[in-house]
């Protein structure tokens, strides 16, 4: 039976009334499991409204007060949490495990956020002047918006919420209508935990919507996951009509492979890495260099061997290490690329784009593909691929690996293996990316340290949680106070001076 999602908005869920929905799918079966509805412009519009007219007592409420909310929150999700992991599941196609770490790096920035009453202290000089005191404190922007992607429905939505809504902002949730289960239920969850009906709503929709969000003069500030040249597209909209931004686009990282790396670790960081997750996640590794001939010849040969072992299964197979893809254009672009380097003329070690699932052969299953002496040049280098996918690019030496990631025109994510500290230490300084790791696959930074990439990655001068969040969802306001002395000094015609 098809089930019929709703909006959330108000404290409620809310049937859509635009009449067009949009199917939710099993990726394990590719049967439509769900419907969900379209929000048209006025219901948008009246998100907007229910939030506008919430915030302001929601804002007065002392840092400490909307902690609790935040903590209370945390725990009726832990009272749930596997039930969401396998809801997610579900409609992702992520294994129960991975949707269960989705759900986790969520929580953690929550936990954060929840440490506001301290992260929104604001900074005081006693008689900076004369009988002077200046004192600054962070305000609330309002309302805020979050548009997310698909490939992690639970963490992405919880880093743009948590810190807007610790802020004192109300925060209005535009999430993939692929996978929109989870995050309505973490809005009836903020609720239940105390957050004034209003103060967070959840509408699905498409590019209609979102353009409501960008337009409408009382939403503040936006942030965005997605591909690059929808992100350029939001950032540069929201600017024009007077609205922060932070957008965060495309990613092809690159993983570099020195002759004196763990070849083991190395491996095993590449094919969890690049294939985790069906290789649907912005960090993955879609790009090893080998530096030398004899690293990458014994790097392509264990890689092989490896990928022969993978199990790909149901996405609630405790056994499988990854399931299938979102969705069935997912799994024709995955296979059109791996098509694309056989025409560009890399080597094709490995080939996935036959795999089937016994018995569910309608399902999104794409199989592990592995190309070797691939080329800056080809477009399965240039593009992000989003799959299943990983590239080998040979480097004679450790200039040319520092060179590719660093000239490439996007810049999220990069890690080094290598056991020389040397190496790692001149490596994380130069390289042109904006999180690095070393001897770590996904540097995904911990949830009080800021996350984000630059060039063709990331727009905005402010990243995701960590301190930039709270900077992102607040202003300053700086206060210059005298208290009369009963001393009478006439009018001053020169500006102030602090001398």
């Amino acid at each position: 039976m098809v089930r019929e999602l709703t909006h959330f908005i108000g404290g409620k869920r809310t049937p859509g009334t635009s009449g067009i929905f949009a199917d939710v799918y099993d990726p394990n079966t590719g049967a439509v499991q769900a419907c969900v509805p379209l929000a048209d412009p006025d219901e948008v519009r009246t998100a907007v409204t229910d939030a506008a007219e919430a915030q302001a007592t929601w804002a007065a409420w002392n840092p400490q007060r909307r902690a609790r909310v935040l903590l209370r929150f945390l725990q009726l999700v832990e009272d749930e949490r596997d039930e969401l992991a396998r809801m997610l599941s579900a409609e992702h196609g992520k294994t129960v495990p991975d949707a269960a770490g989705d759900l986790q790096r969520g929580l953690e920035v929550v936990e954060f956020a929840a440490g506001v009453p301290h992260l929104l202290k604001g900074e005081f000089t006693d008689n900076a002047g004369t009988g002077i005191d200046v004192h600054s404190l962070r305000a609330p922007l309002g309302v805020v918006a979050g548009i997310t992607p698909f490939n992690f429905p639970a963490m992405i939505p919880l880093w743009q919420a948590a810190p807007a809504l610790a802020c004192g902002n109300a925060f209005i949730l535009k999430p993939s209508e692929r996978n929109p289960s989870v995050p309505l239920r973490l809005a009836e969850l903020f609720v239940e935990a105390g957050l004034p009906p209003g103060v967070l709503n959840v509408v699905n929709g498409t590019g209609a919507a979102v353009d409501v969000l960008l337009e409408d003069p009382r939403v503040q500030a936006l942030g965005f996951v997605g591909s690059t040249p929808i992100a350029a597209h939001i950032y540069a909209t929201a600017a024009a009509h007077g609205k922060r931004a932070q957008c965060f686009g495309g990613a092809k990282n690159h993983m570099i492979v020195m002759p004196d790396a763990d070849l083991d670790q190395a491996v095993d960081a590449l094919v969890g890495a690049g294939y985790g997750s069906a290789g649907e996640r912005c960090m993955a590794i879609s790009v090893a260099v080998p530096v030398g001939e004899e690293t990458a010849d014994a790097l392509v040969a264990a890689l092989k061997e490896r990928l022969g072992t993978l199990r790909i299964g149901r996405s609630d197979d405790p056994a499988a290490d990854f399931g299938p893809l979102v969705s069935r254009d997912a799994l024709d672009r995955v296979r059109r690329y791996v098509d694309i380097g056989v025409g560009e003329g890399a080597e094709l070690v490995v080939d996935g784009r036959r795999f089937t699932l016994p018995g569910h052969e309608n399902g999104f299953f794409a199989g592990a593909s592995l190309f070797d002496r691939v080329r800056p040049a080809m477009r399965i280098y240039r593009e992000e691929i989003f799959g299943p996918v990983l590239s080998v690019v040979r480097a004679a030496d450790y200039e040319e690996a520092l060179r590719l990631p660093s000239e490439h025109p996007y810049g999220n994510g990069v890690a080094i293996f290598t056991r020389d500290g040397d190496t790692a230490r001149d490596f994380t300084r130069r390289v042109n990316t904006g999180m690095v790791g070393v001897n770590v696959p996904i540097p995904v930074p911990v949830a009080y340290h800021t996350f984000g990439g630059w060039k063709r990655s990331g727009f905005g001068d402010l990243n995701q949680h960590g301190p930039d969040s709270i900077r992102f969802y607040t202003r300053t306001k700086t206060v210059t106070s005298r208290w009369p002395s009963g001393v009478k000094e006439g009018a001053s015609f020169t500006i102030p001076t602090m001398g």
